[in-house]
């Protein structure tokens, strides 16, 4: 059995060693904090980079370091200068806020939702010096009433309202039309400032292997190629017939490890039994995750082993083990290696509100197919330990096991 700390606080801890480059990024990234700190516009720096390539870790280390200047280096650019980190992520402002706690350079209040600072700076006519943005990818590019967000753009006003601007982003965790961005539309934001980017390539969240990580990469670019022969190589990688069984075997590991759980991409519509949405595969029956209204994360509440997680409770998180279960939307187009996405089974009716900006309906139709398979490519990326799949679509599902058995895998006993 593994010895294995859970706790989502220490997974992006200010106090866990970084990496070389990581080390260098953060020194970079306050040295050019500290040199636009005295300039009179604003600067903005980007760090790209995938799921699990360590964004949070260094955004964590590079605000504690920020902060701890400003409230007790007088000698320092940066000391008084009033600070912010923003994420539009309840269940990681929550880790946040409690890795705050009991460090006493940093306060609860410095964490916040980018809509709440961005109003509350209205209403006191104020500016701030340095703005991190976590997960920049959800900022939202509209307005939205259900935020109480009536400009049009987070980035374009947070902008507005800080000297320096730091942000992480993946184009491959974009999930709705009212946050739609693309590199394209990020950088004809950014480039209209002094700026600087860093990309980040190296995966430090999954055990797996390069070439297996690829594979998830060809799978949600349409592509279903043969399984590497180093997909189980220090990883555990499964592929089931029946979403029962995955299940059974991810109640297990949760019992031997924790922080395994279920998780499913959209496509199911809304059979209310008992005032919870259910999602039923053949012998297979389990509610989506209810609303969290604990400080605690969704999957560190023990009770959430008896539902499936959705991207909106686990983007940002690391999981030990997870059973993806690969819904309607996504199926194999047959006699083809190829995946298609199907709009009409897609059931998260909040993804795809219109926007103004688009009119094209062939370019609205590619950017909801792309935003379903950045569903499933957020799943992909929160295993640690292991990666189980199911597809809903037979065709898929015979295909996927067959590929299992060509590369000369086979599930024990035990294991099933």
């Amino acid at each position: 059995m593994k010895n294995i700390d859970n706790a989502a606080t220490n997974k992006i801890s200010p106090f866990k060693k970084l990496t070389t480059e990581q080390e260098q990024l953060v020194n970079d990234i306050i040295s050019f904090t500290k040199h636009h700190l005295t300039q009179n516009h604003p600067a903005i720096y980007t760090v790209y980079g995938d799921a699990g390539t360590g964004k949070s870790v260094i955004l964590s280390q590079l605000f504690v370091r920020i902060q701890k200047e400003a409230r007790t280096q007088q000698n320092s650019v940066l000391y008084h200068t009033n600070n912010y980190f923003l994420v539009n992520h309840p269940e990681i402002l929550k880790v946040y806020k409690e890795i705050a706690g009991p460090i006493k350079e940093l306060y609860k209040k410095d964490f916040a939702r980018p809509t709440s600072l961005i109003n509350q700076l209205n209403k006191q006519n104020q500016t701030i010096d340095v703005a991190v943005i976590d997960e920049a990818h959800l900022l939202l590019s509209k307005p939205d009433h259900y935020n109480n967000f009536y400009h049009d753009n987070q980035l374009v006003e947070i902008i507005k309202r800080a000297k320096v601007v730091i942000i992480v982003f993946d184009q491959y965790q974009v999930l709705r039309m009212k946050s739609l961005w693309t590199p394209e539309r990020l950088q004809a934001i950014t480039n209209q400032y002094p700026h600087k980017d860093y990309h980040l390539t190296h995966m430090f969240r999954m055990n797996a292997s390069d070439e297996l990580v690829k594979w998830f990469n060809e799978f949600t670019n349409y592509k279903l190629t043969p399984l590497p022969a180093s997909a189980r190589d220090h990883y555990d990688f499964r592929i089931y017939s029946d979403a029962e069984e995955m299940r059974k075997a991810i109640v297990q590991r949760n019992k031997e490890v924790g922080l395994s759980r279920i998780l499913s991409t959209s496509g199911y519509p809304s059979t209310l039994d008992g005032g919870k949405h259910y999602i039923e595969e053949g012998r297979f029956k389990m509610p989506w995750d209810q609303y969290n209204y604990t400080v605690t994360p969704w999957a560190e509440l023990p009770q959430t082993i008896d539902e499936v997680g959705s991207i909106y409770t686990c983007q940002g998180f690391d999981l030990n083990y997870t059973g993806i279960i690969i819904g309607p939307p996504i199926s194999q187009t047959p006699q083809t290696t190829q995946l298609q996405v199907n709009l009409d089974r897609y059931t998260d009716v909040e993804a795809f509100k219109k926007r103004a900006d688009l009119t094209d309906p062939a370019e609205i139709k590619s950017l909801e197919k792309r935003m379903i398979m950045n569903s499933l490519n957020v799943l992909f990326k929160r295993g640690v330990y292991g990666t189980y799949l199911y597809a809903h679509d037979p065709l898929l599902r015979h295909s996927l096991t067959s590929l299992f058995e060509k590369a000369g895998f086979t599930l024990l006993k035990e294991e099933k």
